[in-house]
């Protein structure tokens, strides 16, 4: 996580939950969402990101150079990582806050869930919990 005046949080891990919660416009079959359908594209896009070091792509504070062997992160503290290529995620988000993985994880669901079942919520809810009590909203709401 770099923050706004560049310092940055010292690397470490979380183990993640996150809860989904989707709203339609009507019942299709009593349900809003099969749960048998939504579950396996959700652990799809948790395990993606399951054991990876999740790097903000779109971070313009972080200077990113990857090739086939290792990932090079120097922060605006002039740290630098290399970490092997395969151990890392970049991500398309602005940093590592557990709101804007919400917002990934939600984008990610929306794209998948309109791909294969030509389905789109009316809202969807996105909640990423880093530690227990300690989570994050990301609220989704279709235009009309």
């Amino acid at each position: 996580m770099i923050f706004e005046d560049g310092s940055r949080e010292p690397l470490h891990g979380h183990n993640y939950r996150v809860q989904v919660k989707g709203e339609a416009p009507e019942l299709s079959g009593d349900m809003v969402f099969d749960f048998l359908d939504i579950k396996p594209i959700v652990r799809v896009i948790c395990d993606s990101l399951d054991h990876k070091l999740l790097i903000p792509r779109e971070n313009p504070k972080l200077r990113i150079h990857a090739d086939h062997k290792n990932t090079i992160i120097t922060t605006p503290d002039e740290s630098v990582f290399s970490i092997p290529a395969s151990d890392v995620l970049l991500l398309p988000i602005l940093n590592t806050s557990s709101e804007r993985i919400a917002q990934y994880i939600c984008g990610e669901i929306r794209k998948s869930v309109e791909q294969k079942f030509g389905f789109k919520f009316n809202s969807l809810e996105v909640e990423v919990e880093e530690t227990p009590g300690q989570s994050a909203v990301y609220l989704h709401k279709e235009s009309l």
